[in-house]
């Protein structure tokens, strides 16, 4: 059974990671896909092949999410190239590490700018076409750091915090127009960025969940195309935390 079938769904930062993951599961279940990417070009492009290959329509963008008139014009292509867009999965993001003594204001900017103000920007620039349309699912990407913090991460926590209001302030303000907008708190989650880390502390992570493992980024792209999905119709306002039980 395809869930997605027919609709149109934009995903940021969707060149690798749990963004292409769910760029992949959201094709396998019919929807059409445009993503945008922003330095890996070349995947990018890869991206679009695979999910094309899917017999899905699917396009790539090179846009920077968190520059309000470049998601602006993005969504607007996409409406253009689409003719509509039903789920927005805000997935863009970035971490800028560092004790708070030693956290530049540049460090603190970026992580901002690129996880939460890029949320408000795509989101704004969408509205107007759900409300046209009387329909839209929003998924933003948030984590478990933004429900419990994090030492050295307190830009990331913060924005990832943010990103929780500001989903539950959408739900409220656009609920009666029959928009929904909800938000997905991966926990640790396995991807390429983790491939890097060593293994003696990889497993010290999973020895502390639950579950025993790590999470895989299919495990998020499968909260997320429920959450695009109308088995989620009645399902806003909500943070869905995908983290084998790391903070229950």
């Amino acid at each position: 059974m395809k869930l997605l079938e027919g609709k149109n769904a934009l995903i940021t930062g969707a060149s690798k990671g749990i963004g292409r993951a769910i760029a992949l599961h959201f094709a396998a279940h019919g929807a059409n896909i445009a993503f945008t990417y922003l330095s890996s070009v070349e995947q990018g492009q890869a991206l679009e092949q695979e999910l094309t290959s899917q017999g899905v329509k699917a396009k790539g963008y090179r846009s920077d999410a968190s520059d309000f008139l470049q998601a602006e014009q993005l969504v607007n292509s996409v409406i253009a190239d689409f003719g509509s867009l039903d789920v927005l999965v805000n997935n863009a993001g970035i971490t800028q590490d560092n004790l708070l003594l030693r956290m530049t204001e540049a460090m603190w900017d970026q992580v901002i700018n690129v996880n939460l103000k890029s949320c408000f920007n795509t989101v704004k620039a969408a509205t107007k076409q759900f409300m046209k349309q009387k329909s839209g699912s929003i998924i933003n990407m948030t984590s478990v750091v933004g429900l419990k913090g994090n030492a050295g991460q307190a830009n990331y926590a913060a924005s990832k915090a943010g990103i929780i209001g500001f989903t539950k302030s959408v739900a409220l303000e656009l609920g009666s127009r029959g928009i929904r907008c909800n938000a997905v708190a991966p926990g640790f989650i396995e991807t390429e960025m983790t491939a890097k880390l060593d293994e003696k502390t990889i497993q010290a992570w999973r020895e502390g969940i639950p579950l025993k493992r790590g999470g895989k980024p299919e495990d998020v792209a499968d909260a997320c195309v429920f959450l695009a999905s109308d088995l989620s119709s009645y399902i806003t306002g909500q943070v869905l935390q995908v983290d084998g039980g790391m903070l229950t």
